[in-house]
């Protein structure tokens, strides 16, 4: 005779294997830790970065709270990840070179175009007074803002809209952090950097290899220089000009 279960029963067994498949796939606190500082170490230290400011903040910032559910144990990762929308969220060395390459310090006002998840945004509140970070793609934006509030940054404000053209109200700026690729730099952008400023763009065709540039205001004139070979997702327009 074949055994009868209840509605209860069922239910009582599925609650107790879903709680069984959570806990297994859970990863203490511990080990999160553990691994941002094997990230830090073997991934950006033993590749040169040396500024200290950018390395204290790469071992704060978890970044596993800013990957989706699915790719959290792979948050420490050397590579990007996708978060959705066609965006990912770059490389941790790539986000300790780009930040280590504006020298940002405490007093800082910094503009970033392209949140995504908010991850360089938090990378750099842990240095700076005050971030401004622009994501054209509104779900990103919201739930960055969220993200972000949540974990405490107060000093980091979300802007959903078309980055290009910066944000004059704020400006100037003592950096700017642009993570797509542009096709040229915007010239917004450069008008919006104190004197003294910089700036880090990838600039290249979309879905190629780009260069990533480094943008320096002095005296009023406009220096570039070449830094890297890199792949970063298009630079996203509202319009096309």
């Amino acid at each position: 005779m074949p055994i009868q279960y209840n509605t209860i029963q069922v239910m009582r067994y599925l609650y107790i294997l879903f709680a069984f498949l959570i806990l297994s796939w859970s990863t203490p606190a511990q080990d999160y830790k553990k691994a941002r500082e094997k990230m830090v170490t073997e991934q950006i230290s033993k590749r040169g970065i040396k500024h200290a400011h950018t390395l204290d903040a790469m071992r704060k910032v978890e970044r596993h709270l800013f990957v989706p559910p699915a790719y959290m144990r792979m948050a420490y990762d050397d590579g990007p990840m996708p978060i959705g929308y066609g965006q990912t969220i770059s490389q941790p060395y790539i986000v300790a070179y780009m930040t280590e390459i504006i020298k940002p310090k405490s007093g800082d006002k910094i503009l970033e175009i392209g949140t995504g998840s908010g991850y360089q945004a938090a990378i750099l509140a842990e240095i700076v007074d005050k971030v401004y970070t622009i994501e054209i793609v509104s779900e990103l934006a919201n739930a960055a803002s969220e993200r972000l509030q949540k974990l405490g940054y107060d000093n980091v404000e979300v802007i959903s809209g078309d980055g290009y053209y910066g944000l004059e109200e704020e400006a100037p700026f003592d950096a700017i952090v642009v993570t797509a690729a542009s096709e040229h730099i915007p010239p917004s952008l450069t008008q919006q950097l104190k004197d003294g400023g910089k700036m880090v763009i990838p600039v290249g065709s979309p879905f190629l290899v780009q260069t990533l540039m480094l943008v320096e205001k002095k005296g009023g004139k406009i220096s570039t220089s070449s830094l890297m070979p890199v792949r970063f997702v298009p630079f996203t327009r509202s319009r096309k000009e």
